[in-house]
């Protein structure tokens, strides 16, 4: 098969491959990001209780490969009566990855905020999570910005991982083409183009969103 029959039979499989991998990569990163924000604050406030349980969650999923984390929720949870369809499941798993590293990406630049900020606060009878929510958090998510925007162009390329629970997003669509064109160079270079023509396009977000919440010099 000559390059442009190649080209021909691939292009619309991976765009929509490609479009399913942007999907997920998007919904992972909203939901990862709400779970992220909210572990932060139980941890920054010192809930009682509740920020052991969250320090534990973080250091299990940021100790274990995003690959295990996806057979046991997908392969795993079944045997103790829990089902999730495959797209669900890799959602799921991309989510809990993603808001464990989100969240100290997010505590880590709270607790990076001077301590003369909480004082401020006090000083003008605010309360501790007030002065969080309106002078910290604030701040803190400018600090951020870097941080979060790494964690989801990595996002983009752990989605590769979502494959082998047969949701066809743009690694497995890949394979299923070269099992019937027997062409894999070409169509891995395709792959790897997407993917970072993809990562690129989030660099270009990243700079914009960077220059906007610039702090004021």
């Amino acid at each position: 098969m000559d390059l442009a029959a190649l080209l021909q039979l691939a292009a619309p499989v991976l765009l929509r491959a490609t479009l399913l991998t942007l999907g997920f990569a998007v919904a992972a990163m909203v939901l990862g990001l709400a779970l992220g924000a909210l572990i932060a604050l139980v941890r920054v406030l010192e809930v009682p209780g509740l920020q052991w349980l969250m320090r534990g969650y973080v250091s299990l999923f940021r100790g274990t490969p995003l690959l295990v984390q996806v057979f046991v929720i997908y392969y795993g949870l079944p045997s103790v009566g829990i089902e999730f369809s495959p797209l669900v499941a890799g959602v799921l798993a991309l989510t809990l990855n993603v808001g464990a590293y989100l969240s100290e990406s997010l505590r880590g630049a709270m607790v990076g905020i001077g301590q003369g900020q909480w004082m401020a606060g006090a000083s003008l009878g605010l309360t501790r999570v007030q002065t969080l929510r309106h002078v910290v958090a604030p701040q803190a998510l400018r600090m951020a910005v870097p941080s979060l925007s790494n964690s989801l162009i990595g996002l983009i390329k752990d989605t590769s991982l979502i494959s082998v629970i047969a949701v066809t997003e743009l690694m497995l669509a890949t394979k299923e083409l070269i099992s019937t064109t027997f062409q894999p160079f070409p169509l891995y270079l395709a792959a790897a183009g997407i993917y970072w023509v993809l990562s690129l396009s989030f660099e270009q977000v990243q700079r914009w969103m960077e220059k906007r919440l610039a702090f004021p010099h």
